[in-house]
């Protein structure tokens, strides 16, 4: 069984379905300039929250990559609020991107992002912690939650 794109692939290919969406079904602009700029805060702190959550991992010499195994359960920094920091922080930035769009229609792509994330990725991520971490995953697990 050959294993799914990364995450940046899925997040690359719902920026530019957002795009698309935006010129070819506008729909309906809910901000224009200068308001629109306001996406400007979503969209850095979610690059600001993947950047803190890759530098955790490096840190603790573990794998970003989502289907490797982790050889550390992080609990600390941006772990201690999110168990998803990364993927909270793709969020971030989608909605900051549509807000910076203005217009209705790339908002749509944000819950199949994240239902794909989920089923993808966050589901297979956790009963692989459950299994290698036991007790101390469940702790952390029932601590913190899967996005904020």
């Amino acid at each position: 069984m050959s294993t799914p794109p990364l995450p940046p692939a899925y997040l690359f290919a719902a920026l530019s379905a957002m795009v698309l969406l935006h010129f070819l079904v506008p729909v309906y602009q809910l901000t224009s300039h200068p308001w629109n700029a306001i996406g400007l805060i979503p969209l850095i702190a979610g690059i600001v929250l993947n950047l803190a959550a890759d530098a955790a991992l490096k840190k603790h010499g573990t794998t970003v990559k989502p289907f490797e195994k982790s050889t550390v359960l992080i609990t600390s920094g941006v772990y201690k609020f999110s168990r998803n920091p990364m993927y909270l922080g793709m969020i971030l930035m989608l909605i900051g991107v549509a807000l910076l769009m203005g217009s209705i229609a790339p908002y749509s792509i944000i819950p199949v992002f994240i239902i794909i994330i989920d089923k993808t990725f966050i589901r297979t991520e956790e009963d692989s912690l459950d299994r290698q971490f036991g007790r101390a995953w469940i702790e952390y697990r029932d601590n913190v939650r899967r996005w904020l």
